[in-house]
């Protein structure tokens, strides 16, 4: 039996609150009537082109993306602009949009801590903490057993969808870690965090060079043993959509949630024959 998109909304916020989103991101409704029927929705970490016509393949009726498609301001929606190819496919479509960003990082079950709970940490809490002591970004747990800094890396290169550009270490791969900290996602905003937390490696997606290595750096100035493991920004997200399902089925049994598995990682192939070093 359909419902009513605002039904699934007050759902979805449920889950997610809007009071966890951080200042600078924009969540919610982006496309849709909030009394439009609603009878199957698409989990997705990225809006694309390819997405909408999967979408629109399966009949879905909404789609809950994980990243804002109108996160910076735009001029103009013409059809011949990224944003209004896009946003002119799903209202011709008729399909709603709607998405759930830090909000739906802050939270215990969140994108950090989907990933730390596929690494097998345990116990982790948030590695920057909000006010209540319970929402924050990132997580910091110990591993079960320490490990090779080598074998942490092929773990995560298991667990995680394949991706052109696969994981990057900066590290010893003999080297002993325990404690983990991670941020699902672009995550170097939080490098001093992570070392100063005591952390043995930090995990997280889109590190440049001049951050990493300044944090490498001064590792060394204190004497402390910090790696760096960088993977996949879509691959590391990708994760949370199944938990996200599980949370939303109790929820809205009458509808379908089916997950997307288009891989929407930028990269489709990678040009590697390293020399010695």
């Amino acid at each position: 039996m359909p419902l009513q998109l605002g039904s699934v909304i007050e759902s979805f916020e449920s889950l997610w609150p809007i009071e966890n989103t951080e200042e600078w991101d924009v969540v919610g409704l982006v496309v849709g009537d909030r009394e439009q029927p609603i009878t199957k929705v698409l989990l997705t970490v990225d809006v694309t082109a390819e997405v909408i016509d999967y979408a629109i393949s399966i009949n879905a009726d909404l789609i809950l993306a994980h990243h804002p498609l109108l996160l910076k301001p735009v001029n103009s929606i013409a059809q011949d602009t990224s944003k209004g190819s896009v946003l002119s496919k799903l209202l011709k479509s008729g399909i709603a949009l709607y998405s759930a960003h830090t909000n739906a990082d802050a939270v215990p079950t969140g994108t950090s801590a989907a990933l730390a709970k596929a690494v097998g940490l345990k116990t982790s809490i948030p590695l920057h903490v909000f006010s209540d002591g319970v929402h924050g970004i990132g997580r910091i747990g110990k591993l079960s057993n320490p490990m090779s800094l080598g074998d942490l890396a092929a773990v995560l290169n298991s667990l995680l969808p394949a991706t052109a550009t696969g994981v990057r270490v900066a590290g010893d791969f003999d080297r002993e870690v325990q404690t983990v900290a991670l941020c699902a996602g672009a995550g170097d905003s939080y490098l001093g965090l992570a070392l100063d937390s005591g952390a043995d490696v930090y995990i997280t997606s889109d590190l440049r060079h001049h951050p990493a290595q300044e944090i490498l750096e001064l590792a060394k100035a204190r004497s402390k043993s910090f790696a760096l493991i960088d993977i996949s920004h879509w691959a590391a997200e990708y994760l949370w959509l199944e938990q996200a399902k599980v949370e939303l089925l109790p929820l809205l049994p009458s509808l379908i949630v089916e997950l997307c598995e288009i891989r929407t990682d930028v990269f489709d192939f990678l040009m590697n024959a390293p020399k010695s070093i």
